[in-house]
């Protein structure tokens, strides 16, 4: 009998690779999913087209979406019966919308996510949750140096590791605070019952099918705007660097940490030193990709936005084998190629 695995957000831009990858692998996946229109709805997108697209897909790949919230534990628990894996994929990721709905965010962050780990506690069964590499504070933009208007970054050929000894720290916003706080409940739940939980803390995702805005996704952002001729605003500067990661890596680590030990704990999740990228790199290679001249304007610095970011992947690799496998240049041509195909999405 097939393996069965559940994913809560399944028909968000994680989860449907996620989903993806294990039907690819030959399990039964069934997911959870609220299919909110919140974050679509504060940009010029086909809200409806875009919602339904993801719905289609996990439809055409055998994957079970029921529509519910994670936020509502008794349909959570009866939903996730008879599967052997929980991840959870349903988040509320932008800095933006935590900063205006605070306690939006920390019922989706943290309440979402306590409800999975007591799911799997139930079930006595594996979980995985998503934080972010913000937990680490902004407070490492200090390290930059500054050349007059210029923004160098700091040589971390190594990347910044899991025991970074400076988190939360800077301007830190209640986006911060509610996936730090899932990284506590799960430790407590491995601590206190001896839960198996992989924590991922995830750099920038990129890839097909993420529906990017200014509030979250800025490589598809960037590609939607470029290639829709719309004017582009960087806040800050565009020195701004990040290990970025393609996403179908991403849904990988899920798969590769769940089939080689289950060892409990925190691995950062990124492209590491191979894919680093800077703002102005990423937008130069859309416009040598597309051959479209952008329309870029500088605006004020955001408060909490981290300028600087490079994983250390070193712990994933070393205890379960997960690598990142595609580099910037393709997987920044495969999302073009997919907005291309789908340009109906994006113009109301």
């Amino acid at each position: 009998m097939a393996k069965r695995v559940f994913i809560a957000g399944i028909a968000g831009f994680l989860g449907s690779h996620v989903a993806e990858l294990y039907r690819s692998k030959g399990w039964a996946v069934r997911g959870i999913d609220n299919l909110t229109k919140f974050e679509l709805s504060r940009t010029d997108y086909n809200v409806e087209a875009a919602r339904k697209y993801n719905v289609d897909f996990l439809k055409s790949i055998g994957a079970e979406l029921i529509v519910g919230d994670i936020r509502d534990y008794d349909k959570l628990l009866k939903s996730t019966a008879g599967c052997d894996y929980i991840i959870n994929c349903a988040a509320q990721p932008a800095m933006t919308i935590a900063l205006e709905k605070p306690t939006y965010d920390a019922e989706n962050n943290i309440m979402g996510t306590l409800n999975v780990l007591q799911a799997a506690r139930f079930l006595n069964i594996p979980a995985a949750i998503c934080s972010t590499i913000h937990v680490y504070g902004n407070g490492i933009n200090k390290l930059l140096r500054r050349n007059g208007d210029e923004l160098d970054c700091p040589d971390f050929p190594y990347g910044i590791n899991e025991d970074w000894d400076e988190y939360l720290s800077g301007q830190i916003t209640p986006l911060h605070v509610s996936k730090y706080t899932t990284e506590l409940y799960a430790r407590a739940f491995t601590k206190s019952y001896g839960s198996k939980i992989f924590t991922a803390r995830l750099t920038g995702m990129y890839g097909p099918r993420q529906l990017g805005s200014e509030d979250h996704g800025w490589v598809a952002n960037f590609a939607i705007k470029t290639l829709l001729e719309r004017p582009i605003k960087v806040f800050g500067t565009d020195k701004q660097v990040r290990d970025i990661l393609y996403v179908k890596d991403a849904a990988q680590a899920f798969y590769d940490w769940f089939q080689n030990g289950q060892v409990s704990g925190v691995y950062n999740i990124g492209g590491g030193v191979p894919c680093i990228t800077s703002i102005k790199s990423c937008l130069e290679t859309l416009e040598e990709i597309t051959g479209i001249k952008q329309n870029i304007t500088l605006e004020p610095a955001r408060s909490g936005d981290l300028w600087y970011f490079c994983c250390d992947i070193t712990s994933a690799t070393s205890t379960f084998g997960w690598r990142p496998t595609v580099l910037p240049i393709d997987g920044i041509r495969k999302l073009v190629n997919w907005i291309e195909e789908n340009r109906g999405l994006f113009t109301k």
